[in-house]
């Protein structure tokens, strides 16, 4: 052996060389990068986070801004006051005005300084004068002039838009749709005291109240003709009353299928014209009770419901609700505003929203009735107004004072729909028997009205999250208590894996599977589904009693921790079974149809895609994160304290509820936590697998639409900084909003958790 001393020229390391030194300062540059990028990545999270915030807020604030009508012009009325003023419209650029006068003319002025542009005349027929004017929906341009001797003329103007150059010309127009010559209303030649009108492509109804009580209904349309382009007009017509109370404004629904008379002693009338030559009157309400007032009424956008006010009295909104005799009946919904004491007030509704202005002594009030609120409001000193009209986009707004003096405003009114109560409380809708909570974001009619209450949304998200965490907390938590406690390692480094991997499975896909495959397969087999629902519980606990019956030579030649192994064939075997009795079941306990005898039994109704179908596949996709973090927690419970217990003779299970359960608390609380946070901003599995209708109903078998959902569908379809694209980010707000709280609570929660039992 050769015990010589080491050469001196064999290298040694030495604390304080080069290479140790550059080393250590290598180890340390890396230390400072890593904690400043973490630091970095962790700073960058939260600035994310809230600039996510401040943008939504950002695109959500100008809901909530005031509306403002702002004064731009003053003039004497276009024309003279030689004659007094029956209607103004504006066209929509708000450039040209037309004043309708009580004796037959027509005068178009610029809307910016009231001068004249040109005036035209309807022809009134020999020997009778103009004794009533009605307007049609704003909409559609088409007014009426009644005349002495019983007849009618409708007129309709329009706007001709041409450019000259790059300058924008609008032309205004007057046509005759029922020709030139005046309609014969009245057979018997009354005068026209009041008149209604409304004209669609089917053709022009006119209703006139005459003088002796009477009230008459005639309908013009014209024959098909291959000759010509016009045929013939052809008539019908009755008389609706042969006498009653004096008649101080008729007012005809724009399908032309409903006309209320207004009468001197304060009710309304309503009848039934769809027959226009058999008129029922079906009911007569008295919206201010013992008042002898002229009430003022008009039309909101789409004729559904009647502005009602009375001076000194309130401004209310009515329209048709069935009641117990299944007739449409006028019925008060709600009241908009006071109204002062005066002579008069002018009603001005908007053309296609719930908007209306009212003229009142001094000022203008501007309210929207789904909404329920005063939306903006101007006081013009000096003035007592009578009436007034908006263009076509609500931008602006004219009115008339006593003195003759026409006032032209600017209104910003953009998002007059959104209100505390439109959003969170129950509305009244048209055409609804009842207050609601409705989401219904469009149609295809230009006089809907928008529901946006996000109370369905908020509830769907909810109720979805619900059923996901009713079916992935269990079983996720309890598979992670088992795999981390009393598994066999081996078996754990094959299970925990694959159960993380499942999270990389695309949503979609899980969507995609539970709205093609999963709900159809279960509507098939609905009881074999409630079936295996409660034979896996009581077919496992019985393999568990066997099991611990059998041999001890048989119990311990499976290995410790390898028991779950075993349940496999049994919980397959269960499924093949429940699954293949589920017709014989369905035939011999319900009727051949578990779905329709649910409904005619117990009242509850199936949808194919429910809250069932989502549970189950949400189910499966929150599984994996709420496993993973919670058996990390419960595998990392210190070995001295699990050690320490088994030692002081307690059982598996006592150290385990006792020792291990408390101090992984927190851990197993925040996994729930996140899963929730998971589920209630899951998309698309509760976009594919719902009916995705925004109904508020806790039964397993119906669907919902959440509020991710909502914002997926219909963001695409919104119009930019549209009332619509702003509460769909509002929604969006809300969704945040949700998280933030729920996971603050949470993290509050794990805290106290960990304070409480780190002492362990």
């Amino acid at each position: 052996m050769n015990t010589s001393p080491k050469s001196s020229a064999e290298p040694t390391f030495s604390h304080d060389s080069p290479a140790a030194i550059r080393r250590r300062k290598w180890r340390m540059f890396v230390d400072r990068a890593v904690r400043h990028g973490v630091g970095l990545g962790g700073i960058s999270v939260i600035v994310a986070i809230t600039l996510i915030l401040f943008y939504l807020v950002f695109v959500v604030v100008p809901l909530f801004k005031p509306a403002s009508i702002d004064p731009v012009a003053q003039y004497d009325v276009p024309g003279g006051n030689a004659s007094h003023t029956a209607y103004y419209a504006l066209d929509e650029y708000g450039e040209l005005g037309i004043r309708y006068l009580a004796d037959g003319h027509v005068v178009f002025f610029s809307l910016l300084d009231g001068k004249v542009v040109s005036t035209e005349a309807v022809q009134v027929p020999a020997g009778a004068t103009v004794v009533s004017f009605a307007k049609g929906d704003p909409a559609t341009g088409i007014v009426a002039y009644g005349f002495s001797n019983g007849t009618a003329l409708l007129v309709k103007h329009a706007y001709a838009l041409s450019y000259d150059g790059a300058k924008r010309v609008v032309t205004p127009q007057l046509s005759y749709p029922m020709g030139t010559e005046p309609l014969v209303v009245d057979a018997k030649g009354g005068s026209l005291a009041q008149l209604a009108v409304e004209n669609l492509e089917t053709g022009a109804t006119l209703a006139a109240a005459m003088a002796d009580g009477r009230i008459v209904i005639a309908h013009f349309g014209r024959e098909e003709s291959l000759l010509a382009d016009d045929g013939a007009l052809v008539r019908l017509g009755s008389v609706v009353r042969e006498s009653g109370a004096a008649v101080t404004r008729l007012l005809l629904t724009k399908n032309q299928d409903i006309l209320y008379a207004v009468d001197a002693d304060g009710g309304i009338t309503q009848f039934d014209v769809r027959d226009k030559e058999n008129v029922l009157e079906t009911v007569r309400v008295v919206p201010v009770e013992g008042s002898k007032k002229p009430l003022t009424v008009d039309f909101l956008a789409g004729s559904t419901s009647l502005i009602v006010g009375t001076p000194g009295g309130t401004l209310s909104q009515w329209f048709p609700v069935r009641d117990d005799k299944n007739r449409n009946v006028l019925r008060h919904i709600r009241d908009l505003g006071e109204l002062p004491e005066g002579p008069q007030f002018g009603i001005a509704p908007e053309f296609y929203r719930k908007s209306v202005a009212v003229v009142a002594s001094d000022h203008i009030d501007l309210y929207h009735a789904t909404a329920n609120r005063l939306v903006a409001q101007l006081k013009i000193d000096g003035a007592t107004l009578t009436q007034a009209a908006f263009n076509a986009r609500a931008s602006h707004l004219v009115a008339e004072d006593s003195a003759a003096k026409l006032h032209v405003m600017s209104v910003e009114n953009p998002h007059p729909e959104v209100s505390w109560s439109a959003l969170w409380s129950k509305v009244w809708y048209e055409s609804y028997g009842a207050p609601a909570y409705i989401w219904q974001s469009s149609s295809a009619s230009d006089d809907f009205e928008a529901k946006f209450s996000l109370v369905p949304l908020s509830f769907g998200t909810l109720k979805a999250a619900f059923y996901a965490m009713l079916i992935a907390a269990p079983l996720s938590i309890l598979g992670a208590i088992y795999t981390a406690y009393f598994m066999s390692p081996k078996l754990r480094q094959v299970v925990k894996p694959t159960i993380e991997i499942m999270e990389a499975l695309p949503t979609v896909i899980l969507g995609f599977l539970a709205g093609l495959w999963l709900a159809p397969f279960m509507e098939e087999h609905l009881p074999g589904v409630f079936s295996l629902l409660m034979l896996l519980p009581i077919g496992g606990l019985l393999f568990a009693y066997v099991w611990s019956l059998m041999p001890a030579r048989v119990r311990h030649a499976v290995p410790e921790g390898w028991q779950p192994v075993l349940l496999i064939p049994v919980v397959l075997l269960l499924g093949w079974v429940s699954l293949g009795l589920s017709p014989h079941m369905e035939a011999l306990f319900f009727d051949g149809n578990m779905a329709l005898w649910m409904r005619e039994e117990f009242g509850v109704s199936f949808d194919q895609r429910n809250a069932l179908v989502v549970g189950i596949a949400m189910g499966v996709a929150v599984v994996p994160p709420i496993f993973s973090i919670a058996e990390d927690a419960i595998f990392s419970v210190p070995k001295h304290l699990t050690i320490g217990s088994l030692a002081l003779g307690a059982t598996p299970w006592q150290t385990f509820t006792r020792v291990v359960i408390l101090t992984a608390s927190p851990g197993i609380f925040s996994a729930v936590m996140i899963g929730f946070g998971r589920a209630v901003g899951e998309t698309m599995i509760v976009l594919m697998a719902t009916g995705n209708t925004p109904v508020m109903d806790l039964n397993i078998f119906q669907g919902m639409r959440t509020l991710s959902a909502n914002i997926a569908v219909e963001m695409p379809e919104s119009a930019l900084n549209s009332t619509h694209y702003r509460v769909l980010f509002l929604a969006a707000l809300v969704l945040f909003l949700f998280t933030f709280v729920f996971n603050t609570l949470a993290e509050v929660v794990r805290q106290r958790l960990r304070r409480k039992y780190s002492s362990l």
